[in-house]
């Protein structure tokens, strides 16, 4: 088994889950609905990403029973909508615009910036410091923490909040570090990391190595 294929099943499986629990709870309200295009359509988005640019990480081999942990921990995701339907609450309206908004913003970060990471690797390998990387070095962990932040919001309660805490610090900063060491072989990552944001992008500072690459381009 592939480290992917439960992560998939479980995209996959959203948005069957999501439409199940307003069939149980008889939930066909404004904010289900809105919980199910968004969440549902993420994943949907991740088996084409995988299809069309699969990251590398995901294709290593596993133990089954590693697999359907992977499973469980990611199924702490459906805690959202779980709380959302069966409560029967009814998100204002700026909030549910807020997390459209928002949602938006990470999908666009999330599949952008892997296709540029992916794309540009395929063909130039090396150190990324353009585009979606020359301020932030995780652009993609950064739309992922915003789409599930949307999920939360919706759900307007703090268990969600508190499940995304424990991935960012559990998973995604892990990873973000490890990929920090990996990167540092590279002469030039010292300069790259003093001008770019961990996961926050810095705004601000002289990156001349994105200029550098803005000049090949040109």
């Amino acid at each position: 088994m592939k480290a992917k294929h439960p992560i998939n099943f479980h995209k996959a499986t959203t948005f069957i889950f999501v439409l199940a629990l307003m069939v149980a709870y008889q939930n066909f309200t404004l904010a289900p609905w809105v919980y199910l295009a968004l969440h549902g359509t993420y994943g949907i988005l991740w088996l084409l990403k995988d299809r069309i640019y699969p990251d590398k990480q995901w294709e290593q081999e596993i133990p089954i029973w590693l697999g359907i942990v992977t499973f469980a921990l990611l199924s702490l995701y459906w805690v959202a909508p779980y709380i959302l339907i069966s409560s029967g609450t009814e998100p204002p309206i700026p909030l549910l615009a807020a997390a459209i908004s928002l949602n938006i913003f990470g999908v666009f970060f999330h599949y952008t910036s892997d296709a540029q990471k992916y794309y540009t690797l395929k063909y130039q390998p090396g150190l990324i410091t353009e585009g979606f990387f020359a301020r932030c070095r995780n652009t993609n962990y950064l739309g992922e923490v915003f789409i599930y932040l949307s999920f939360a919001m919706l759900a307007q309660h703090w268990l969600p909040y508190l499940i995304l805490g424990v991935f960012f610090a559990g998973v995604f900063i892990p990873n973000m570090l490890k990929k920090d060491k990996s990167l540092s072989r590279y002469p030039e990552f010292a300069e790259y990391k003093a001008n770019s944001g961990l996961i926050i992008p810095q705004l601000f500072g002289d990156n001349s190595l994105n200029q550098e690459a803005q000049k090949v381009s040109e």
